[in-house]
């Protein structure tokens, strides 16, 4: 449907430390953060910092406050939150802003969403067009990768171990689970793309 491949920039993670000492055996898991805590933290970031890498490095601060088992969950629940907006509609509100978007992309770019905080992400996941709010005269892509392992830097720097391996098996809401959908619009067919995000489309599409 001329989904075309896009190059989003790769951006350094945030530096490791030398990992604490934890004792503590860790379990596997598939609870997610509490998402009241979980929405706390991101609002946070958000509001005390002003660019991405002073954010990341804000949330890796904050997630390795809390225990390991949390911290785990707040991986997973992000999971969970990119989960319920893989569709079609999101899809077409991440190429239109970011000019394309490829598979990789629109994962970048919902993390990029949640990273705005609990209101943009709960407003956009009922209405996509509605990230016209977070639009910015000269930004180029809107994406962050790196936001997506956060709570994995945390991890490791707390336990010195991979926050991979303490995902349990039953826990379903993530990337290798995604659904099937079909497609609401071609990038061959603008007006099928105006006519889901008509502000998005109108101020950024060229």
């Amino acid at each position: 449907m001329g989904i075309f491949d896009k190059i989003f920039g790769k951006k350094e993670s945030t530096k490791k430390e030398t990992p604490k000492t934890y004792n503590q055996e860790i379990e596997k898991t598939s609870e997610m953060l509490d998402e009241t805590i979980f929405w706390n933290i991101i609002d946070s970031s958000a509001k005390n910092t002003k660019n991405q890498d002073a954010q990341e490095m804000f949330l890796v601060k904050e997630i390795e406050k809390l225990t390991p088992k949390q911290m785990i969950g707040f991986r997973l629940r992000t999971d969970k939150l990119l989960y319920d907006t893989y569709n079609s509609e999101m899809w077409c509100a991440g190429y239109i802003m970011n000019g394309g978007c490829s598979d990789d992309g629109f994962e970048y770019f919902r993390n990029w969403i949640i990273s705005r905080g609990k209101d943009t992400y709960y407003k956009a996941k009922e209405n996509p067009d509605s990230l016209i709010s977070q639009f910015v005269e000269g930004e180029e892509y809107y994406d962050f990768e790196s936001f997506w392992y956060v709570a994995l830097t945390a991890f490791e720097n707390k336990t010195g171990k991979d926050l991979y391996d303490y995902i349990s098996d039953d826990f379903k809401t993530n990337e290798g689970n995604y659904p099937n959908f079909a497609f609401t619009w071609e990038e061959e067919e603008p007006e099928t793309m105006k006519a889901i995000c008509p502000k998005l489309f109108e101020k950024m599409w060229n």
